[in-house]
């Protein structure tokens, strides 16, 4: 485990900045940052800004000094490492982008499409989401462009899988009194609502198939013969196979979601999700989403119930 500081090289405030990172853990980097006195509001994301004249003091206190290049390579190894496009402003701009793309060539009016997108980006950006946020959006159509050109079949109306993405978790109230999949439920009338709009010019075909497939994120378990679903739900569930570490941050920021849960009641409900997911014979439904993911899948799938277990 090591805390590693590059040499200031970023201009801004009148000074030069460094970057602190650790290629082990965010915990170990905020542990070095409070014992040194840093400000909370000198992390970003993935490191701490550090200006110059407090580089010499960190490296006495235990950071090591590496190259700006070398720094980056051992943060993307460890998975620590957030993208330019995870990052607020770049993400923001990916999705708009990623939402008038699909209805280019459609007769869509431009306004109308605009409209519908920042809706649906400000519905995402809601406050009170620390998981079910624009990243993970993100991650979902991200995940839909992998295995679709890793051979998994979208289906016969390839963009209303795109479409359900975007509105699968639109609707995220978090109440604990509602009904299993009212969010879901939700989420589809919404769906089927805004997409009807005749501006958006979209068929009523594609409109179905996308309140349809928003539904199926409710369970996950798609029929043997249904490929756009089985991409859909594989593409939602991408984060369960991700690094230990991002897996780890993920599992943080489902609990956020859920603070008013106490622990006990938490831990219960969680394991009961966690020992679901294990007994299902397979996670993932396309052969791509297996071959990413399935194994590590499960790996964190089982080091976090290890953690729940009394």
């Amino acid at each position: 485990m090591t805390v590693l500081i590059d040499p200031p090289a970023w201009p801004a405030h009148g000074t030069v900045f460094a970057h602190l990172v650790s290629d082990a853990s965010l915990e170990e980097l905020h542990a070095f940052a409070r014992a040194a006195g840093l400000p909370e509001r000198a992390f970003d994301r993935d490191h701490y800004d550090v200006p110059a004249h407090r580089c010499e003091e960190l490296v006495a206190r235990g950071a090591v000094p590496v190259s700006g290049r070398e720094l980056v390579r051992r943060l993307v190894a460890s998975g620590l490492r957030v993208p330019a496009r995870g990052r607020a402003e770049k993400r923001d701009a990916v999705l708009a982008r990623r939402w008038a793309a699909l209805f280019e060539g459609t007769g869509a009016r431009a306004e109308a499409v605009d409209a519908a997108g920042r809706d649906l980006r400000e519905r995402w950006a809601q406050p009170h989401r620390h998981y079910h946020d624009r990243s993970h959006l993100l991650a979902v159509l991200e995940a839909v462009d992998l295995l679709e050109r890793a051979g998994a079949d979208p289906g016969p109306e390839p963009r209303a899988v795109r479409l359900a993405a975007w509105f699968h978790d639109a609707v995220y109230a978090g109440d604990p009194a509602a009904p299993a999949g009212q969010d879901e439920a939700d989420s589809a009338a919404l769906a089927a609502r805004m997409l009807a709009a005749p501006a958006l010019a979209l068929p009523a075909a594609v409109v179905g198939e996308v309140r349809r497939l928003v539904l199926l994120t409710a369970g996950h378990d798609p029929a043997p013969q249904d490929a756009a679903g089985a991409l859909l739900c594989d593409a939602d569930l991408e984060v369960l196979g991700r690094s230990p570490e991002a897996y780890r941050r993920y599992v943080q920021a489902v609990r956020r979601d859920f603070a008013h849960v106490p622990d006990a009641d938490w831990a219960r409900g969680r394991a009961a999700v966690l020992e679901s997911l294990l007994g299902a014979e397979r996670l993932y439904r396309t052969a791509p989403g297996r071959a990413h993911w399935e194994a590590a899948a499960r790996r964190n799938l089982e080091a976090e119930l290890a953690t729940l277990r009394p």
